[in-house]
């Protein structure tokens, strides 16, 4: 069943450090430099946010980069118009817990930290962290102002009910096999985490931004890039795209679209855009699109699930 609302993690301030003033204020607001009244320059695109503002954001910041750009102004875009009423909102207070609310109204502007806000009706049950499964964790702590937790809606509701959510659960009549399914599903956050160990960790980070790791999951005009990486030379963008099970030759495209996003609006002048395809098999359209397209590489995965008895 599709979530009828978005579910996000937000964190006010480096580090939440204005968490407990957005709980006593009831609202929830971001910055990035961008100090002018949005009102009146929100388009529901944010694509066209970003070309607006990405110009704004540079000037104000000559040393950022074309990505902490379209990354801040995604961001502002979605606490200012891309969140809808009755949208829910975790933010962590720094202790462990996260506060919980709902989105109460359209962007305001005020004097002070976070000046572009919406109003939340917090409630009075959070989350502690330490009830929350790993990949749910994971997610919620994941580096950013703003992640999109949706994916992860049914477990919250439970545990806002006081469920526990120690069973697998899976929506997807195709999946055969629940145990392997939920391994696969999280194939990207165990990638992240042992980035370093794998032969892409070799030769690439995972963009960062000040220090944050802000290339999971990244934003782009045709849905987010699932791990945006650079060469530790700083001369190649690399996009990856990660797929639970077979991968066939409609990935190419869709990494191509991601590929060509990265290349003529993030890329500086002088640096190369490839792509990476990581799945647990492929078929024979995908070989043969791959063997036109040199800029794109295949990796698979092996998911290894064992019980041994004493």
């Amino acid at each position: 069943m599709v979530p009828t609302k978005n579910y996000y993690r937000i964190m006010p301030g480096p580090k939440s450090i204005y968490a407990k003033e957005c709980l006593d204020g009831g609202y929830i607001g971001g910055d990035w430099g961008i100090s002018q009244d949005l009102s009146g320059a929100l388009p529901e695109d944010w694509r066209e946010f970003n070309r607006q503002f990405i110009p704004v954001f540079i000037s104000n910041n000559p040393d950022k980069s074309k990505v902490a750009a379209g990354l801040a102004c995604g961001m502002l875009h979605t606490i200012s118009k891309g969140m809808q009423r009755g949208d829910v909102i975790l933010t962590p207070n720094g202790s462990g817990t996260y506060y919980v609310g709902e989105v109460a109204s359209d962007y305001y502007f005020a004097d002070g930290p976070l000046p572009h806000r919406r109003k939340i009706e917090w409630r009075d049950k959070g989350i502690s962290r330490d009830e929350m499964p790993e990949s749910l964790r994971n997610s919620a702590g994941s580096i950013g102002t703003v992640s999109n937790i949706t994916k992860h809606a049914a477990t919250i509701e439970r545990l806002l009910q006081g469920e526990q959510t120690l069973r697998l659960i899976h929506e997807d009549e195709a999946v055969e096999d629940p145990t392997v399914f939920a391994l696969e599903k999280h194939l990207e956050e165990f990638l992240v985490s042992n980035w370093e160990a794998t032969s892409l960790g070799k030769a690439f980070d995972i963009y960062s931004e000040d220090g944050e790791m802000v290339g999971q999951q990244f934003r782009s005009d045709t849905g987010p890039i699932d791990i945006l990486a650079i060469s530790k030379d700083k001369k190649t963008l690399l996009v990856v795209e990660l797929k639970r099970g077979r991968a066939s030759d409609v990935v190419v495209g869709q990494i191509q679209r991601y590929m060509g996003y990265v290349k003529h609006e993030l890329a500086e002048h002088d640096q190369d855009v490839k792509g990476v395809i990581i799945a647990l098999d492929e078929d024979i359209k995908l070989t043969r699109a791959l063997s036109v397209a040199s800029n794109i590489e295949f990796y698979k995965y092996k998911v290894d699930f064992k019980l041994i008895g004493s």
